[in-house]
């Protein structure tokens, strides 16, 4: 895979989940109709899921299937949250959501051999940074760990205010959970998943404090928020949609570079790492 640059693997990355998408699709339908013009925004998602993961592949030390399994296990636990959510909020008549998971966990599970090949570099360089989830003493981590899991839970209910008397004739129509429900859910499932994920992002990047926060902030946004409302949908009405894109991408950008900050290594850190050698 040496003589392919990283446009070409992302490209044969992007063709390789399409193509298992739409085979498991096949073989295990979800029974829904999709929205018009749907497949062309479905193909935009796809790519650029994929380009945001190629870029970190390249950034990452990892090498064949563990850096692949890494990177299918992000996109992967959006989607499950996303799945989640939907679940605990939408009242959708005929959302054939276990379905719905399997062609997740299907689609993901089957190209990680792939992008192991496409993505897994040889060679075995030098470079080796530093796990943030195993820098610091377990209390210096714990605190890291819960300072992250408050910000994202602020941030969704900050956001959340602004942005609901936009919709909430909509809501009216759904079932609602108490708001003890919706805490339970964004503090001890979303909120973890989503620090993990961010935590991911910083270790594979290996930035210093200032670019690391910017980008993983990016790259979050970007895979949390733009993929999953790009498409449309059956469950959100388009301006419903538009509202939530808005939303979500704004705070999920800020919950990022935020966690980014938190846990990207100091920039002395990072300049003190060698440097990875060619293979």
């Amino acid at each position: 895979m040496k003589s392919i640059s990283t446009g070409g693997r992302i490209l044969l990355g992007w063709l390789a989940l399409v193509l298992l998408q739409m085979i498991i699709g096949v073989l295990i339908p979800v029974r829904m109709t999709p929205p018009a013009h749907a497949f062309g925004w479905f193909l935009l998602t796809d790519l650029l899921i994929v380009s945001v993961l190629g870029f970190v592949a390249m950034r990452s030390e990892w090498r064949g299937l563990k850096l692949a399994v890494a990177l299918a296990a992000i996109p992967f636990g959006i989607a499950v949250l996303n799945l989640i959510e939907g679940v605990v909020f939408l009242s959708k008549e005929g959302a054939d959501w276990g379905r719905i998971a399997i062609q997740m966990l299907l689609s993901y599970a089957l190209v990680a051999p792939v992008w192991a090949w496409i993505f897994g570099r040889n060679g075995h360089p030098s470079i080796q940074p530093e796990n943030p989830l195993e820098s610091g003493s377990l209390v210096k981590r714990a605190w890291k760990f819960l300072a992250s899991d408050v910000t994202y839970l602020v941030l969704y209910f900050a956001a959340g205010l602004l942005i609901f008397p936009l919709v909430r004739d909509f809501y009216a129509t759904q079932h609602v959970p108490p708001t003890a429900t919706i805490v339970a859910l964004q503090f001890l499932i979303r909120g973890p998943v989503f620090v993990l994920i961010c935590v991911e992002l910083v270790r594979m990047l290996h930035l210093p404090r200032p670019s690391g926060a910017l980008m993983t902030g990016l790259a979050f946004t970007l895979l949390s928020g733009v993929a999953p409302l790009l498409v449309p949908n059956p469950f959100f009405p388009d301006f419903v949609r538009w509202v939530h894109f808005a939303e979500v991408t704004s705070s999920n950008f800020v919950f990022g570079a935020i966690v980014g900050w938190i846990w990207a290594p100091l920039r002395e850190a990072v300049a003190a790492t060698p440097e990875v050698k060619a293979a």
